[in-house]
């Protein structure tokens, strides 16, 4: 029988990915939506057909109880959260129960339906915050600096929790920033390839931006989906570290991005306070040597092709609106 994953966060970048990734791989595919994503299936209309999506919310146990008891799949992956640091410094309450105490419903009713269910959570370098090393691993201590942080780093301790008291499969891994074309323009990595685009075709004059010397550890979401589903292969359940190991302020990213269209990003971009969160970090760069021993994962797409893989889709996307506009 073909193995059933279920993905909670399904329209996402990694959601997205990952059902492809699992298709790949013979799976019979199901995926949470909620009524608010119904609308926004960009990520996955090509799928539309071979997976199987099921209404539901994080924020609504008996939907998930629903789901999850009917289904018994092997696998469910929960890319599902407010995954946005700036936007949870406004919505505290909801990033606390969507991305953290709801990762308490799901594993709960794992536990009392179906307990041979193996679990994957995705959490955020932003856990380490003030970091006490560099590069961080496994063991560094948490010290988050956004509510979003905090609620991944509850999200944290409640799979460790079910995992140590009542034996589940689940399964964590700390990732650093994750890019594609499939990011939404709300993060900064897409902003500045968007505008980059915007500019050199004269349909933009500046873009103005927070703290351009914020150092990240920029990857390709891709390959750490790739990396999910490897670790729920183990034997055993385990978290990891999962990064580049190299980091890139927003500067250079800015300059790799204008100079891929031919162009001086100093000439059109601006750096204003206003914007700049008021909790920062430490410089997050990933220990990832765990997850290459264990799994064989290593990062292959540089930071200049990621680059140039967000350019090259944000000026397809472009031209086709040209041309739908006439």
């Amino acid at each position: 029988m073909k193995r059933k994953g279920l993905i909670l966060g399904i329209t996402g970048q990694d959601g997205s990915y990952l059902a492809e990734l699992l298709l790949e791989k013979g799976y019979e595919v199901h995926g949470l939506i909620r009524r608010s994503a119904t609308g926004n299936t960009k990520n996955i209309d090509h799928l539309l057909g071979q997976i199987t999506l099921h209404p539901g919310d994080l924020a609504d146990s008996p939907s998930l109880y629903r789901i999850i008891q009917s289904l018994r799949p092997n696998e469910i992956y929960n890319e599902a959260d407010q995954d946005h640091a700036g936007w949870s410094y406004d919505l505290v309450d909801y990033a606390s129960d969507i991305t953290g105490g709801a990762v308490g419903r799901l594993l709960e009713i794992i536990r009392q339906t179906d307990s041979k269910i193996r679990f994957f959570q995705p959490l955020t370098s932003n856990m380490f915050g003030i970091a006490e090393n560099s590069p961080q691993n496994e063991a560094t201590p948490l010290r988050p600096q956004s509510p979003y942080a905090c609620a991944k780093a509850y999200a944290f301790m409640l799979t460790r929790y079910f995992r140590d008291v009542h034996g589940l499969f689940a399964s964590c891994a700390i990732f650093y920033n994750h890019e594609s074309p499939r990011r939404t323009q709300s993060y900064v990595t897409h902003k500045i390839t968007r505008a980059a685009v915007r500019i050199s075709m004269g349909l933009q004059d500046k873009l103005i931006l927070g703290d351009l010397e914020s150092k990240i550890d920029f990857g390709y979401a891709k390959e750490y989906v790739e990396a999910a589903w490897r670790i729920l292969q183990l034997s055993a359940p385990d978290d990891f570290v999962i990064g580049t190991g190299e980091v890139h302020s927003v500067r250079e990213f800015l300059e790799e991005a204008f100079r891929a269209v031919g162009l001086n990003a100093s000439d059109f971009v601006e750096s204003d306070p206003k914007l700049f969160r008021p909790g920062k970090t430490s410089t997050l760069v990933a220990d990832y040597s765990k997850a290459k021993k264990a799994i064989g994962f290593e990062p292959k797409v540089t930071f200049t092709e990621l680059v140039q893989i967000l350019i090259d889709h944000d000026k397809e996307e472009l031209q086709k609106e040209r041309g739908r506009q006439g």
